[in-house]
C-alpha cells in the first residue's frame, strides 16, 4: 500500500505542463491580437485626421471662389490736343490694355461690359469689353482703343488742372458678370467692377499713375 501511495504518475505531470503551455500560448496570441487592434485603430485615426486636413485645405484653397480683378493695365495717347483756360477741352486717341485677373482654380467666363473714362465726373470716352474667359490662375489681357474727348463745358477745376499740367481721369465699368467653373462641373457666379484713377500729363502727353482698387 505504501508503494501505491508514494507512486508518481508521469502522465498527470505531463498533462499539467501541456495545459500551462497552452494557456501561455493563448495569452500571447491574445496579446498579439490586442496590439494589432490598437495598431489598426491608430492607423484608422491617423487616416481620418489626414483626410480631414486634406478636405479642409482643399475647401480653403481650391474650392474657395474669389472675385476676379478688373483693371487698366496700360494706356497710351496719340494726337493729343488741349484747350485753353477759357476753353475747357481736350482730345486724344487712347490705346491700351485691360486685365481680368482670375486667381481661382477654374476658368472664369464673363459677359460683355462697358468701361467709361471720365474727367471730373464728365464722360470723355468709352470702351467695350466683349465676353470671353480668363483661364485659371491667369490674367486675361484685353486690348482696347477709344477716343478721349472733352467738349467745352463748365468745369470749375479746369483752370487749376491746366495750370498744374495734370488732368485727373477715372476709368469705371459696368458690372462684369461671369461664372467660375470648378472641377468642370461646379459653377459659381462672380462679378466685379473696374474702379481706377490715372493722370493725363499734358507735358508728356501720356497716362501715368494708374491706380485701381
Amino acid at each position: 500500500m505504501a508503494e501505491k501511495i508514494g507512486q508518481v504518475y508521469p502522465g498527470a505531470s505531463a498533462n499539467g505542463v501541456h495545459k500551462s503551455d497552452l494557456e501561455t500560448a493563448a495569452a500571447t496570441s491574445e496579446e498579439l491580437r490586442r496590439k494589432k487592434r490598437i495598431k489598426y485603430l491608430i492607423y484608422g485615426v491617423a487616416f481620418v485626421v489626414f483626410q480631414t486636413i486634406v478636405i479642409v485645405i482643399f475647401s480653403l484653397t481650391i474650392m474657395k471662389v474669389k472675385g476676379p480683378k478688373f483693371r487698366v493695365r496700360s494706356a497710351t495717347l496719340e494726337n493729343f490736343s488741349v484747350g485753353t483756360s477759357n476753353n475747357p477741352s481736350f482730345n486724344a486717341s487712347c490705346d491700351g490694355q485691360f486685365g481680368v485677373k482670375n486667381t481661382n482654380f477654374g476658368q472664369y467666363k464673363y459677359d460683355n461690359a462697358t468701361v467709361t473714362f471720365a474727367y471730373r465726373g464728365t464722360t470723355v470716352g468709352e470702351a467695350i469689353v466683349s465676353k470671353s474667359k480668363a483661364n485659371m490662375l491667369s490674367t486675361k489681357q484685353i486690348n482696347f482703343s477709344t477716343n478721349l474727348n472733352l467738349a467745352s463745358t463748365n468745369i470749375l477745376e479746369w483752370s487749376s488742372d491746366l495750370s498744374s499740367g495734370i488732368l485727373p481721369l477715372t476709368a469705371t465699368s459696368s458690372r462684369l458678370n461671369g461664372k467660375v467653373t470648378l472641377m468642370f462641373i461646379m459653377k459659381k457666379k462672380k462679378s466685379t467692377q473696374m474702379d481706377c484713377t490715372m493722370d493725363l500729363v499734358i507735358a508728356t502727353q501720356s497716362i501715368q499713375n494708374v491706380k485701381c482698387k
